[in-house]
């Protein structure tokens, strides 16, 4: 009796996640990816500091959490209220770090509950005992950039929105370039040569000067740098599903339906695009970490995001303009180190997860 035909009669071991049953592949590409350890504990390293920044409201605000006046609870956290609210004589949102503010709601027997750091992205510490940007202090524990900003909110919010800004990029980069290189790869003749001589001009423009142009005559915002950088972003994707597709669609399952009069359309979804996603998703980490940097880059030369927004970019450019304050370049390059550290490690684990030639030991 052969070795194989000794195995089948063995039950096979129907292996769980999350108190589900997963298939064996599953199982062994889970095993692999919790085998590389490194990327296993970026990935939960990552997590937590995104989710943490999530809540950046909740950590670094000028407004209260909470305020307690006259035995009624307010939430300016949430909602906008007028100083008259707090027996104060202007109908403008009142300023809780003012003193005046505190005054009038401590006299009244109430109390405010501050998030750890107060100061927003935005706020500017008219206290501070040096010019700005000022060292790290207990109260700004990073210190604070040229325009006197707490260089740790800034950071807090900026890292939100980076890991944002490139996870629906990278979403929607995704979605057409695996569109693009499924139609290439499955139909190819004309369809695939006129597409790939498209790409060929489309790649080779100067991607970075082009989106400078366009940055400097419409005015950016996240959505409009979010389309201008979609325009050659999902194009990392697009040659790997091409590849796949074009390997596959000749295959006799393949064929078969084709035979039996199945469309085109279900063909490709449902037969060739499961094989082609595991080798478009070992890319996806690597996806996120170019259209962070991209973000990144126009911020640093003065065309990304509205001025004012918080920006890691931005930050090492105010570093590079003040070098004698060296804890806003180090800032920056250390955060931006740690976050792209991580998804490089996150991407290798996924690569190993997926890579055929690892077995379970």
């Amino acid at each position: 009796m052969s070795e194989s035909s000794s195995h089948s009669n063995q039950p096979v071991k129907q292996s769980t996640f999350c108190g589900k049953k997963i298939s064996p592949l599953t199982a062994r590409r889970l095993h692999n990816f919790r085998a590389n350890k490194r990327g296993y504990w970026s990935m939960w390293i990552f997590l937590v500091l995104f989710l943490v920044t999530l809540f950046a409201e909740f950590i670094a605000n000028d407004s209260p959490l909470v305020v307690r006046y006259k035995g009624d609870f307010y939430f300016p956290i949430f909602k906008v209220y007028p100083e008259t609210t707090f027996g104060g004589d202007f109908l403008t949102e009142a300023e809780y770090r003012e003193r005046d503010v505190q005054d009038l709601i401590e006299k009244s027997g109430g109390w405010i509950l501050w998030p750890p750091i107060r100061f927003s992205y935005e706020t500017v510490n008219f206290a501070l005992k040096e010019p700005a940007p000022s060292p790290p202090t207990f109260e700004n524990l990073l210190g604070t950039d040229d325009q006197a900003r707490d260089v740790f909110a800034r950071v807090l919010y900026g890292f939100r929105i980076s890991v944002l800004f490139g996870i629906v990029l990278t979403v929607a980069s995704t979605v057409i370039g695996i569109a693009a290189g499924a139609v290439q790869g499955y139909f190819g003749g004309w369809t695939d040569l006129l597409f790939q001589r498209f790409i060929e001009i489309w790649s080779g423009l100067p991607r970075l000067f082009l989106l400078i142009i366009l940055a400097s005559i419409i005015e950016p915002n996240f959505w409009i740098l979010l389309g201008l950088l979609l325009l050659f972003e999902w194009m990392a994707l697009e040659g790997v599903v091409r590849a796949e597709f074009l390997r596959t669609r000749n295959f006799d399952y393949v064929r078969a339906a084709r035979a039996l009069g199945v469309d085109n359309l279900t063909i490709m979804r449902r037969h060739i695009l499961p094989n082609a996603m595991t080798a478009a998703l070992t890319f996806l980490p690597f996806v996120l970490i170019g259209s962070i940097t991209a973000l990144t880059s126009l911020d640093f030369l003065g065309f990304g995001l509205p001025p004012g927004s918080p920006s890691l970019g931005e930050l090492l450019a105010q570093g590079k303009s003040n070098l004698q304050a060296p804890w806003l370049g180090l800032t920056a390059f250390f955060v931006l180190a740690l976050m792209l550290s991580l998804l490089i490690f996150i991407g290798e684990a996924i690569r190993d997860a997926f890579d055929p030639r690892k077995t379970l030991v």
